[in-house]
């Protein structure tokens, strides 16, 4: 487990997936067997590593990141460090027969996430990607409503994400500076479009269009130590997408993202979906719906304070099922599928339209016009 000392890699990944994983006795497999994981912890700091390993009964840490991706008794390397380290860790570990499961996203360009992508089926590893939203109950509930068909035509999704990320400068930020710095691979574009080429991929279909405008509203930041420097990535990206779903219907997505606004929603990430039949709301957890039947007929009046509750007016969606963390699931999915010997549902071809996603929103706005996004064939 490359990047572990990182907050994602060791809150997420490690904390929440991998050690429950271990406690549980492994993960099962279909013909009730168990297979069982043993981390080994990689970084760059011994020190840390050490205090980890300690903290959780793991046996084994180490900074020889090239001697633990070639060890025999390695199966699979994981990697959540730097994004411009990635492309490297990745090629490296296929390459010595390794299955891989990695963070977003797996690079810094399209064509080295293409030939990541190819490598793949070259060497016929397991490689999954990181799709952690589609595991969340929000998501999951919200997935389950456009199956059902309760949507009837699909015709708008509209996303909000973000939250304030301090400067730095009088209170700590909440995420790391190399984020701010287009130079080390950071940028709002660059982190969070993947994540949104497969939600919208995985909840209603292809992302045709693409026209966005991203910017830096804060440009000075103070990093780790205390010094301050300019910030050279965006912090918010603003983004119209033409879809099409599988039906062949248009629908058009909108999503703010962004780490200079303050949040006034129930959660730090809402997805919206009104169709002609009923719409839905869901975050990482809740999703409410409201069908055509019980749709009120408000009337714009603005002489009048406003008297009906909206919200109240929304119904509870039901998990109707135990739904644990999303990290933790795909895990497991991913465990059973290196098992197996089979393709994860989730790879590096579709890590590539994420990234490809990012460089097209990157690149709608500095020309200021929409962009058609193309077919990825490798």
């Amino acid at each position: 487990m490359n990047g572990v000392t990182g907050r994602m890699g060791y809150r997420q990944h490690l904390l929440r997936s991998i050690l429950p994983i271990r406690e549980q006795g492994g993960v099962t497999l279909p013909d009730g067997s168990r297979v069982q994981v043993e981390p080994i912890l990689v970084g760059r700091n011994e020190a840390k590593l050490a205090d980890l390993a300690a903290k959780h009964g793991i046996s084994e840490y180490t900074t020889d990141l090239d001697g633990i991706v070639h060890a025999e008794d390695t199966d699979i390397v994981f990697d959540a460090a730097m994004t411009n380290l990635r492309p490297q860790t990745l090629s490296k570990a296929m390459k010595a027969g390794k299955h891989v499961y990695t963070e977003k996203p797996t690079a810094e360009t399209l064509a080295e996430a293409i030939e990541l992508a190819k490598l793949r089926d070259e060497t016929g590893v397991t490689a999954g990607v990181v799709h952690d939203k589609l595991y969340l109950p929000g998501l999951v509930k919200l997935r389950r409503l456009v199956d059902e068909g309760f949507f009837g035509r699909i015709l708008s999704l509209r996303g909000e994400f973000g939250y304030w990320v301090f400067e730095g400068e009088t209170q700590p930020a909440q995420r790391p500076s190399w984020n701010y710095r287009a130079e080390d691979g950071g940028g709002m574009t660059t982190d969070m479009f993947c994540h949104w080429n497969y939600v919208l991929e995985g909840i209603l279909g292809t992302v045709k269009t693409v026209n966005a405008q991203t910017i830096t509203h804060i440009p000075t930041r103070w990093d780790e130590q205390g010094k301050p420097y300019d910030a050279t990535a965006d912090d918010a990206a603003y983004g119209i997408f033409e879809m099409a779903t599988p039906d062949g219907d248009p629908v058009v997505a909108q999503i703010n993202s962004s780490w200079a606004v303050r949040v006034y929603r129930d959660e730090l990430v809402e997805f919206q979906i009104d169709g002609t039949h009923g719409s839905a709301v869901a975050g990482l957890f809740k999703c409410v719906s409201q069908q055509r039947s019980n749709t009120p007929k408000p009337v714009w009046n603005p002489d009048l304070p406003v008297t009906e509750s909206f919200r109240e007016q929304w119904t509870d969606v039901p998990a109707n099922a135990e739904l644990e963390n999303g990290f933790k699931a795909q895990w497991e999915e991913f465990l059973r599928d290196v098992v197996a010997g089979r393709e994860h549902r989730f790879d590096l071809l579709s890590a590539a339209r994420g990234v490809q996603l990012a460089e097209l929103g990157l690149q709608s706005s500095s020309e200021g016009r929409r962009l058609d996004v193309p077919e990825i064939t490798l």
